[in-house]
């Protein structure tokens, strides 16, 4: 048996992960989700969002395997225990989360994808139907807030800010780069052949070019091709 934290270990790296790679769902939600819908359980079929069979529609990651569990739900506000219903199983965690992202891609879920913050987010799960609990969007805060779960979203944004510099960085040095071929004048050699491309129309901008674009241009002039 799993403890929560090790519940919680297993299972951040990949919202983690996701989110990264453009999912639409805080980490911090996401794991506040499968600690409520599994108990903090990890079982054998992956699927740790209490998402079920459907209408049985094939995905890349959901293959139809299924397992068929007793669960429980909210009719008219009143909890109903021991309802059995089928679940999708997964080949992994990953799995059942990248379904789960193609579950919200539907107009349903268009406030789950746009949501600003986790508690917005929640919110927009609950209103969108995801779950039959009146108040499954305060039970997921209470657990963000809880197990401190935010400190995964801060991640992914130290994550994305360090990236940023990072491109910034070779972006920066591409421009240096970029600016030690240009040449600051056109080289005496390379004159008669600049003059003989502007005439011909092949270029209008001589000024700032390489080596390597001068020595073409005076290759091809002397070739009698310009």
């Amino acid at each position: 048996m799993n403890t929560r934290q090790q519940f919680i270990d297993a299972v951040a790296p990949i919202a983690v992960k996701l989110r990264l790679e453009g999912s639409p769902i805080f980490p911090s939600v996401r794991i506040s989700q499968a600690l409520l819908e599994t108990g903090g359980v990890l079982h054998t079929w992956n699927n740790l969002t209490g998402y079920k069979v459907g209408n049985g529609t094939l995905t890349p990651y959901w293959r139809g395997d299924r397992v068929s569990k007793t669960t429980w739900e909210y009719l008219n506000g009143i909890q109903m225990v021991n309802v059995p219903g089928d679940f999708r199983a997964y080949a992994s965690i990953e799995d059942g989360f990248r379904d789960q992202d193609l579950l919200f891609q539907s107009a349903r879920y268009a406030t789950v994808r746009s949501a600003v913050t986790p508690a917005e987010q929640t919110a927009a799960l609950q209103n969108s139907g995801y779950a039959t609990d009146l108040a499954y969007a305060s039970k997921l805060n209470a657990i963000i807030k809880g197990d401190q779960l935010s400190q995964y979203d801060e991640e992914v944004m130290r994550m994305l800010e360090q990236l940023k510099q990072q491109i910034e960085v070779l972006e920066n040095r591409v421009h240096a780069l970029e600016e030690q071929d240009a040449l600051p004048a056109i080289p005496s050699w390379a004159r008669a052949s600049v003059d003989a491309a502007v005439k011909a129309g092949l270029i209008d901008t001589p000024q700032n070019g390489s080596y390597d674009f001068y020595r073409l241009l005076t290759v091809l002039h002397r070739k009698g091709i310009i």
